[in-house]
């Protein structure tokens, strides 16, 4: 069986991105893309299962250059557009126009137990169905409680977020929990993310990620670390969480949760400052990281 430090596993996916000004363009942007990206500068053994026509089989060029071990069946990509409504990139509008199939078991390759992350997009009844086997076969366990809050309606395509029955259960199963101060108010009720940490924690949650729009916090262990975005300048808003969450996970490997933290904040503000995935090395986020310390103790 092939052994790898984390596998990713979900849809790919292209975008029509409308931006409040300037002309729309479409964006090869998916959870699986951006996270396995961010992930593979640190030297780790990454690889990623999704779908994607053979027509298509190009998208997945960045992935194979970045020594992205792919396990790719065919099939239908998911399809969406965005629509950012105002001048503030953290208010947008997602319309679902195609959906990929659903992923099972049978869809996984032979695989020793590892870290996996699921960043599906939709199918949540699928997903807990996964999570539950690859639990049961001594898999640790990543969640994008996206997947599960953010639901595409049946007749208009738009994107809805709602609570989750089963969020408890999914917490119990998960080593980790990412998801954003939306995701978790409509699972938690409450407005601050340290709340919400906090309430996702007593509920069985044993490390969470939770985004906002200027930084991230992890609440382990009763603790809260926080580490801020800083980018130069903002073009790439797309993917910004799975970004972080694929940085995380793979300098958590082998760091504490606030060195990682940090790490990903790093690594997701040069993200941030150009569209599409990070495609920069591991000294641009060491370099980055020194420069926000020096600039802590002026």
């Amino acid at each position: 069986m092939d052994r790898y430090d984390i596998v990713f596993i979900g849809h790919f996916g292209t975008g029509t991105i409308v931006p409040f000004e300037g002309s729309p363009f479409v964006e090869h942007a998916n959870p699986v893309f951006y996270g396995a990206m961010a992930a593979s500068c640190l030297g780790k053994r990454i690889a990623v299962v999704t779908r994607i026509p053979e027509d298509e089989a190009y998208l997945l060029d960045p992935l194979k250059a970045a020594n992205i071990h792919l396990f790719v069946q065919p099939g239908e990509i998911t399809r969406y557009r965005i629509v950012f409504p105002t001048a503030n990139v953290d208010q947008r509008r997602a319309f679902v126009i195609k959906s990929g199939a659903n992923f099972a078991m049978s869809d996984i390759p032979p695989l020793e137990p590892c870290l996996i992350h699921l960043c599906c997009m939709g199918g949540g009844e699928f997903q807990l169905d996964l999570l539950r086997t690859l639990k049961a076969r001594g898999f640790r366990l990543s969640v994008d409680m996206q997947g599960f809050v953010h639901r595409g309606d049946e007749k208009t395509g738009a994107v809805l977020l709602g609570d989750v029955p089963e969020k408890k259960e999914i917490l119990a199963m998960a080593d980790f929990v990412k998801l954003d101060a939306v995701e978790g108010k409509i699972l938690t009720g409450a407005v601050m993310p340290e709340e919400q940490a906090d309430i996702l924690e007593e509920w069985g949650s044993p490390e969470t990620i939770i985004s906002s729009s200027e930084r991230v916090l992890a609440r382990s262990n009763k603790k809260t670390a926080y580490a801020k975005f800083i980018p130069r300048r903002i073009l790439g808003r797309m993917g910004r969480g799975d970004t972080l969450m694929g940085a995380y996970l793979a300098r958590r490997l082998d760091h504490p949760v606030e060195e990682s933290l940090r790490f990903a904040a790093a690594l997701t503000s040069i993200k941030m400052e150009s569209v599409g995935p990070f495609q920069g090395s591991l000294d641009d986020v060491l370099e980055r990281m020194e420069r926000l310390n020096s600039r802590k103790g002026e």
